[in-house]
């Protein structure tokens, strides 16, 4: 039970059944009930891996600041047995999406914002590019849905994807933003600062609202 705790809050539990739950609206939308739970599992799977990369790689940053509520820093699960679960998690995802019935199309789709995820935890939030894998992995997720059902996602569903998506990697990285600059993290919030990424976080809400206007 204490590995499971800790496996559950090292996957960002809350956001993953967001994301998780947005695949279902949109799935049951396209498909109907029965392949939307399917779809859903499989976006699950793929967001716990972005989750868990997220948490092995922080970990050492997450022990300097004393963030006491990942599971790493507190011994609920070790770096090693996440890791673990990383590499099996990680191909997994791939045949849950592809072999399911988002297809291969849409399953590529779909693994190509989990990508991007991946890419940001690894690379991108430390550069000026930061909200680029969001925009990006924000669009994919409905786009994919619509694909798997050979229909060319509209404008307003993959544009306000991505700045619905960029609005929420300004919001995430305000709570932590001090840390994080004293960390050497440098994605374009933390160059921002504060007042400037609530603004422009505000302003892109703004924008995401008006594409599905």
């Amino acid at each position: 039970m204490k590995r499971i705790k800790g496996l559950r809050q090292a996957c960002h539990f809350g956001p993953t059944l967001i994301v998780t739950a947005i695949g279902w609206i949109f799935s049951n939308h396209y498909w109907w009930e029965g392949p939307a739970y399917v779809i859903a599992f499989g976006i699950f799977c793929g967001q716990l891996v972005v989750g868990w990369t997220n948490d092995l790689y922080d970990y050492k940053d997450d022990v300097q600041h004393q963030r006491s509520k990942k599971p790493l820093v507190t011994g609920l699960i070790t770096p090693a047995y996440l890791r673990k679960w990383i590499i099996f998690m990680t191909p997994f995802s791939f045949f849950a999406n592809l072999a399911g019935p988002l297809g291969l199309k849409g399953g590529l789709v779909y693994m190509l914002g989990i990508g991007c995820g991946i890419a940001y935890n690894f690379y991108f939030k430390f550069t000026l590019f930061s909200p680029l894998p969001y925009a990006i992995a924000f669009a994919a997720l409905p786009s994919s849905i619509a694909i798997s059902k050979q229909i060319t996602p509209p404008t307003w569903m993959w544009l306000g994807g991505a700045l619905f998506g960029m609005a929420a990697h300004f919001i995430n990285v305000i709570k932590d933003m001090e840390e994080d600059q004293q960390s050497g993290i440098k994605g374009l919030p933390q160059r921002l600062g504060k007042k400037r990424s609530i603004l422009v976080a505000i302003l892109l809400i703004a924008l995401g609202i008006l594409t599905l206007i």
